[in-house]
């Protein structure tokens, strides 16, 4: 079946203004062609845009869809088929956002990411991570200063376990092996202390050089990547020395820390959002109080961190890093970002600059022959107001997956 898209208003990622008056053709779950003239074909179902916007479904680099909760280590005590139940609204939520596809950072399993492919749930396309790799008392060690016990092994698989100790350049390398074997698509590692974690202190650097020479060692000889939480200079710098590709959050980075990002071809993936939402709610919420203490340490940072990524010229991704009950504040990063960046940069950020770093350029996050069919009709033009993609994708006229409509209201 074809289905023919006329008198669209296309989000080109190379323009910073629409293209108006386009007609974009779909078939089996593929865009065919795309054209500024009136495309032939016949027996297609056809949709009359009227001038509204078609762009690629958003892409978020940063999520953890099985956060149903604020304390992220509490998540991984729920049982196990509650869990599955808790996810499916989420990711429900972020499909009716627009959001297309997600890089999971931690938590979901090769297994939801089926459901999802086969349909028996619906929600964004996943790129997982299984379990992060922490270091003893990193950022995905959930043990309080006094547990003593030994932390769970990674052959505990859990929906909902941030991730799995390991110490030693053996235990990671085996680590690695074994999460790509579960399925991750690529591997996370925890390259600082962070906020949500009891014991390690922002300023922590996580793993030796040698520990991390050997996980990105692993995952490269996997055909993959790391991706790293982490905050301060000197992490940021070690990480990327030692051959990550991408590094999550980033707040507290300098310019000399951004320009080596730059040089390395490192990504940054900023998730200013969170930050704004646990200073907000965490606390009514329950998340943690030695938490709630960290956010400031970060939060005030992160706006001019853009500005520092851009002025190094440092790619920057898309990602939000929502849990629990905040998950709907996912497409509020958009009002955030907008603050310090050009509108048309904040989108390609969410679109072709994302499907960079997932490795599926020209595949996703652009409206293109050849591309799939992931598209968005957006009632507004969110380069003069990019508040058109907020409130929940109320003003998404169609959100398309594939070729397969999840909402039309065109007819």
């Amino acid at each position: 079946m074809q289905i023919l898209f006329k008198n669209a208003a296309v989000f080109d990622r190379m323009s910073d203004v629409l293209r108006p008056g386009c007609d974009v053709l779909v078939e089996a779950g593929e865009i065919r062609e795309v054209s500024e003239r009136p495309i032939a074909a016949p027996g297609a179902s056809v949709m009359d845009v009227a001038g509204r916007t078609l762009m690629p479904g958003l892409i978020d680099c940063h999520v953890h869809v099985t956060a149903t909760m604020l304390d992220l280590g509490a998540n991984a005590r729920v049982p196990h088929t509650l869990q599955a139940y808790r996810v499916m609204p989420i990711l429900r939520g972020m499909l009716d956002r627009g959001f297309t596809s997600v890089r999971d950072a931690g938590g979901a399993d090769y297994a939801l990411s089926v459901a999802v492919d086969t349909g028996i749930v619906q929600g964004p396309r996943l790129f997982v991570s299984g379990q992060a790799l922490s270091q003893t008392g990193g950022h995905a060690d959930f043990r309080g200063r006094w547990d003593e016990n030994e932390p769970p092994c990674g052959c505990c698989r859990r929906l909902g376990r941030l991730g799995r100790v390991v110490d030693g350049v053996d235990s990671c390398r085996r680590a690695v092996r074994e999460e790509i074997k579960a399925g991750a698509s690529q591997i996370k590692v925890m390259a600082s202390g962070g906020v949500a974690s009891p014991t390690d202190p922002i300023g922590f650097t996580g793993f030796s050089e040698d520990e991390l020479r050997a996980i990105c060692a692993e995952a490269e000889a996997a055909q993959t990547y790391v991706m790293a939480h982490a905050y301060m200079p000197a992490a940021i710098r070690r990480a990327v020395a030692c051959g990550v590709r991408t590094i999550e959050h980033g707040n507290l980075a300098d310019d000399a820390t951004a320009q080596a990002m730059a040089a390395a071809g490192a990504i940054a993936v900023p998730t200013l959002v969170t930050y704004d939402a646990l200073a907000d709610q965490g606390a009514a919420l329950g998340f943690p109080p030695e938490s709630v203490a960290k956010i400031e340490a970060v939060r005030g940072a992160g706006l001019a961190s853009l500005d520092i990524f851009r002025r190094a010229g440092t790619k920057m991704a898309f990602g939000t890093d929502l849990l629990g009950e905040l998950h709907p504040r996912q497409s509020d990063e958009f009002l955030i970002r907008t603050k310090v960046l050009p509108a048309a940069e904040v989108l390609r950020q969410a679109t072709s600059c994302a499907a960079e770093v997932l490795r599926m350029e020209g595949r996703l996050g652009v409206v293109q022959a050849g591309a799939i069919a992931d598209l968005l009709v957006v009632d507004g033009d969110p380069l003069r107001d990019i508040s058109v993609l907020c409130d929940q994708g109320r003003r998404l006229d169609v959100v398309m997956k594939a070729g397969a409509f999840h909402r039309n209201r065109l007819g």
